[in-house]
């Protein structure tokens, strides 16, 4: 098959791959950039290329250049191979690793290619297993996986990372990456990559608080200008990405479930293993260029119902804890309907035996003294008020002092003959149990069914420790079933209540990838909601993943659990509207002149609501001290939050350059009734009148179709 000419899409909007005549050199492309790989005559598959846009006859020219000479000590394949295996002449960190009862590592053999839907797939085999690389590009991201299916004697799989990025040749390469813990997730770190390896990951059993799986690489990019090269990796359990700079200075980047080479599962005869997505993009963009190639991905192919924007919701956490009951969860749901709230959220404490983080996790019924009629009464009323209803679950958690536990203690993970370690006195269910399925699936079922709840906060406030499974040939493959698990049971829920939305929360950040985003509608971004710190936490997150699934909470001054900080309620809204708006704030405290002033902001953003969730993001200037701000363009719209941290020695503070406009048209600005041309708001900037500590606003600017536009004041108005 040979494809040549522009590039042809396939029904799904993918991209369909190119082929030479000979079936060795494969082409990928997208709108800008391309991805190709060849097949050299002793079936060595090497990566050719991952950036600009080529032709299928420059991957063919690039296909017949030689390897340049290898030294003594290193192998010519190391490098440049495209999924190198364990075995043979290689000394990078292989991507697959495999073993049976007589030997260790993979020699395999081409068996074919086949490319259909925009899917290309290259399968080899090595004796009974066959492993099948996948390539799929949608707009400007390759997604890569890869597929194990045995048909011979059992195999023990030690590790099958997804891809092996390899990025081209450069000199003073630069690694971006999000750290953290909890309530300070996603934090930005920039630093030049020296030789050696950069490993990040999980050995948690979820994604965790202290890496995001995203790595970005350049070498001078700024925020809107330059080469940027990066991957996401969509898994929800441990995980392992490394950034490896060789001896001969190229950069790979491999990555997959799992962390350690320990075990990943074991595969019978008959058996397939499918690995999570790690997807990769290039943009010339800078970072902000590579930020939006990601938001725009993920609203158009990750997300599910990513044009429904996400509703103003409230939460009774920090209003209540533990202490809750129904009548006055009906009044903070008075309070929260008479501010605009659309979305009201009951959190810990309706179930069980919870009346504290001792009991009753597992027992997933309500608590008849706190909810004597069920869920029910509480929610129609909360219907009755014009809002949605939601709750809070922790499904894959259980109490020692539960129900359930008592009733199956071998439910648990658990080393036999150990301690079983509790944190917060909670227990980590065994979800590869098909015993445990069931029952989560029952009860979760039944739940959504026996009232009508159009929310779900699935949390999962626990990390993995004593990891085991009496019994079991194969105790190891808890650690990918649990997600495997996990996965199923959001879909199968979706698909039998397609009206509740779910979030993510994992103790604030800690599940936060491409593989949960495919199954939720939104992820609680963090515990910290002080509004100085997610600025930080949020500036970091948009690196990779949009507005659209970012929960952010508007809560008390001072933030007691915290800093104790006071902020005015203006910075509290200004720097949650960047996200999914929500207020999580003891609403019985506020006073009336506060509940009058949330309901404007609330009211506020529901109008420029569109604009954040589905807009292009750019970063005007990142939260470093000072003036740092964010803006959003959809279509003709634009919206700027700006904030100002301190104002120091009194100097003026700086415009805001803006980006994304047409220089030739004018914009009429909400705020202050001035229009000014697009060209002095991109090269000028617009002033925003902030001035002290804690100072923020936001501006509404539409482009004015030519008959709109008036008579324009003098353009030094406003810098």
């Amino acid at each position: 098959m040979s494809v040549s000419g522009r590039v042809r899409a396939s029904p799904w909007g993918e991209a369909v791959p190119e082929v030479s005549e000979d079936g060795r050199t494969w082409l990928l492309s997208g709108p800008t950039s391309s991805y190709a790989l060849h097949l050299t005559d002793r079936d060595e598959l090497v990566h050719l290329h991952w950036g600009p846009r080529i032709a299928l006859a420059d991957a063919r020219a690039l296909a017949r250049r030689p390897l340049p000479d290898h030294r003594p000590f290193e192998s010519p394949l190391d490098g440049r191979e495209e999924y190198p295996v364990e075995g043979g002449p290689r000394f990078v960190r292989p991507a697959l690793s495999v073993r049976t009862r007589e030997r260790r590592g993979t020699e395999w053999t081409f068996a074919g290619h086949e490319s259909d839907d925009g899917e290309l797939r290259l399968r080899f085999r090595d004796g009974g297993l066959t492993v099948t690389l996948h390539y799929r590009m949608r707009d400007d991201v390759v997604e890569r996986w890869v597929t194990l299916d045995n048909r011979g004697p059992a195999v023990e799989v030690l590790r099958a990372d997804s891809a092996v990025w390899t990025l081209p040749d450069r000199a003073h390469w630069r690694l971006s990456r999000l750290h953290g813990r909890w309530a300070a997730e996603s934090r930005l770190i920039r630093s030049p990559l020296d030789h050696g390896e950069v490993v990040l990951g999980s050995r948690r059993g979820h994604t965790g608080h202290q890496h995001l799986p995203w790595v970005a690489l350049d070498t001078d990019a700024t925020e809107e200008r330059g080469e940027v090269h990066g991957c996401a990796l969509g898994w929800s359990g441990s995980w392992r990405i490394a950034v490896a700079r060789l001896p001969d200075a190229r950069v790979q980047i491999t990555g997959g479930a799992g962390h350690d080479d320990s075990g990943l599962l074991m595969l019978g005869t008959g058996e397939t293993h499918v690995t999570p997505v790690f997807a990769a993009l290039w943009s010339d963009g800078g970072f902000g260029g590579a930020s939006r190639a990601w938001h725009a991905y993920q609203r158009a192919h990750v997300i599910p119902d990513p044009d429904r924007d996400r509703p103003v919701l409230f939460n009774s956490w920090e209003a209540t804890g533990f202490d809750i009951s129904e009548e006055q969860q009906r009044a903070l749901a008075a309070r929260a309907a008479a501010m605009g709230v659309e979305l009201f959220v009951v959190d810990d404490g309706w179930f069980g035996a919870r009346t504290g983080d001792r009991a009753g996790l597992g027992d997933w019924t309500p608590n008849p003294d706190r909810f004597p009629g069920g869920l029910k009464p509480l929610a129609d009323h909360v219907h009755g008020l014009g809002m949605r209803f939601g709750i809070w679950v922790e499904p894959e958690m259980v109490n020692p002092d539960s129900d359930l536990y008592r009733a199956h203690p071998d439910w648990v993970q658990f080393q036999p003959g150990r301690t079983r370690t509790e944190f917060r006195n909670q227990l980590v269910l065994n979800l590869a149990r098909t015993d445990v399925q069931e029952y989560l699936w029952e009860q979760l079922d039944g739940l959504l069914a026996g009232a009508p709840i159009d929310y779900v906060k699935w949390d999962f406030n626990r990390c993995f420790t004593d990891a085991g499974w009496p019994g079991d040939p194969y105790p190891q493959r808890l650690w990918t079933e649990h997600v495997h698990t996990l996965y199923a049971l959001l879909d199968r829920l979706r698909a039998a209540h397609p009206g509740v939305a779910f979030e993510s929360c994992s103790g604030g950040g800690g599940r936060i990838d491409l593989g949960i985003l495919r199954r939720v509608d939104q992820v609680w971004t963090s515990d910290n909601t002080d509004p100085l710190d997610r600025l930080a936490i949020q500036h970091g997150f948009s690196q990779i993943h949009p507005a659209r699934v970012m929960a952010a909470w508007v809560t008390d001054s001072p933030n007691t659990m915290l800093n104790g900080r006071t902020s005015s309620l203006r910075l509290r809204f200004v720097s949650a509207m960047a996200g999914v708006l929500g207020i999580g704030g003891d609403l019985m405290r506020w006073s009336e002149e506060e509940r009058a002033e949330a309901r404007e902001w609330v009211a506020l953003y529901k109008e420029i609501r569109p604009v954040v969730q589905r807009g292009d993001l750019y970063r005007l200037r990142a939260p470093e001290g000072g003036l740092s701000a964010v803006q959003y363009v959809l279509g003709d719209e634009t919206v700027v939050l700006a904030c100002l941290q301190a104002q120091h020695y009194g100097e003026p503070v700086p415009a805001l350059r803006l980006r994304g406009l047409d220089a030739s048209s004018v914009y009429a600005c909400r705020e202050t009734g001035e229009e000014h041309r697009g060209a002095v708001l991109l090269h000028h900037g617009l002033r925003t009148g902030l001035r002290g500590d804690l100072d923020a606003a936001v501006f509404r600017l539409r482009r004015l179709e030519s008959g709109d536009q008036g008579d324009l004041p003098d353009p030094s108005v406003w810098g």
